[in-house]
């Protein structure tokens, strides 16, 4: 399960943007053609969290569809999975969206001094 390891990489990315503050939230964008399983970053997400600035956040996570556009006839259009091919018949696509692991928002608690 590789979503362990990138679920541990966004713990500490978003660690170090927090600078010591309590996190409430967390905004994930997932590209349906990444080959991550946002529910498995869900569950690792929970694990990693505990003992850090984002042990209690709020994780959301936006999927992404994949979109492709056709080289031959200019079309765009839904993609599934990495198997396609245009309705025109040609299999000349370039990917345009889907693709996607962002971290999109963080919030963090402000402190009042």
């Amino acid at each position: 399960m590789h979503e362990l390891g990138i679920t541990k990489n966004i713990v500490a990315i978003v660690t170090e943007h927090a600078q010591g503050k309590k996190v409430n939230r967390v905004l994930l964008e997932i590209g349906q053609l990444s080959a991550i399983m946002p529910e498995s970053v869900r569950f690792c997400f929970d694990v990693v969290s505990q003992g850090t600035v984002l042990a209690s956040a709020k994780l959301e996570i936006l999927e992404t569809p994949g979109v492709g556009h056709c080289c031959e006839c200019g079309a765009e259009f839904t993609l599934e999975q990495y198997v396609f091919r245009c309705n025109c018949g040609s299999s000349k696509i370039d990917v345009v969206a889907g693709e996607e692991l962002k971290i999109k928002e963080i919030e963090v608690e402000e402190i009042c001094v």
